[in-house]
């Protein structure tokens, strides 16, 4: 996998489980915090579309992930 695929992988993958862990209707509901989490994901992609720079990105290519489309 591209260092790309992985950052959208993770993100996604927050998101759902912060949904999960945050809607009130969940089977695994613990707390409406979790909905920050979410929130806080969703602008770390917004702040990498807009300056396309993103932390996890570099980090994942020191690791020596492959980057690229």
């Amino acid at each position: 996998m591209k260092s790309w695929q992985i950052v959208r992988l993770v993100a996604g993958t927050f998101v759902l489980m912060s949904l999960a862990l945050g809607v009130q209707g969940s089977p695994i509901f613990v707390s409406q915090w979790w909905l920050a989490f979410t929130a806080f994901v969703g602008a770390n992609l917004l702040q990498s579309a807009l300056t396309q720079w993103c932390l996890m990105e570099s980090i994942l290519r020191k690791f020596g992930v492959e980057c690229g489309c």
